[in-house]
């Protein structure tokens, strides 16, 4: 099965097609943002420095972010597929990222760039909630996205919570950044011939269908 980065601005949803790709498929989910938040959670001094980087509307180094990734394809799971989501941000985590595939022997799939206008992002980011024990998103003013109980997790039964980041002036730091920095990735793979692009619809099943034509043709 082909492994998949996907790439795209804040609060563009590769969270969610990540989620529904690998319920259907099988892969396992690489969020580089689940993988900070864990070493938040831990609480080590790595943690709290990323933290601090991540409060500030700023990437993390890309040292601390190669070492988590390189880490994880590694796991035995990964054999059957990987779906990267969040990496890589810039030209010099895909060259690095390049260098584990070839370290490892593995190969780099599919690019998929979901396309999203920054209103509609920053709209989405704002209003995302999160459920703190198994990650989940959701969102208050989206019908597919809500969750049945006003603030609680439907899997877990936990009340949702607001990210920190996930505030206006934040968003637009991160979004700004992400296309001073991100958008040459577009270019990068498309130039290795894997990029392939679909939009961010309003309903998630849309954007999904898109993707899965993708990955079956």
């Amino acid at each position: 099965m082909k492994n998949i980065i996907l790439l795209a601005p804040p609060a563009a949803g590769k969270g969610t097609l990540s989620e529904m790709l690998t319920e259907k498929y099988g892969y396992v989910h690489i969020s580089t943002g689940d993988l900070l938040r864990s070493e938040i959670k831990s609480n080590t001094t790595l943690g709290k420095k990323v933290d601090g980087i991540i409060k500030e509307g700023k990437y993390v180094p890309d040292d601390i972010i190669i070492k988590l990734i390189a880490k994880r394809i590694n796991e035995p799971e990964c054999d059957k597929g990987y779906i990267l989501d969040g990496f890589p941000r810039t030209i010099n985590q895909a060259e690095k990222y390049d260098e584990l595939l070839s370290k490892y022997n593995k190969d780099i799939g599919v690019a998929i760039y979901i396309d999203v206008p920054k209103e509609v992002a920053m709209k989405r980011a704002c209003s995302r909630i999160t459920c703190p024990k198994c990650g989940r998103i959701y969102n208050k003013y989206s019908e597919e996205m809500r969750p049945k109980k006003e603030g609680i997790c439907d899997d877990c039964k936990v009340k949702l919570t607001h990210r920190d980041d996930d505030s206006e002036e934040t968003f637009i730091k991160r979004f700004d950044e992400y296309v001073n920095k991100t958008m040459p990735l577009y270019d990068y793979y498309e130039s290795k011939g894997v990029l392939k692009k679909i939009k961010s619809h309003e309903s998630k099943y849309d954007t999904f269908n898109e993707a899965v034509q993708i990955i079956e043709n």
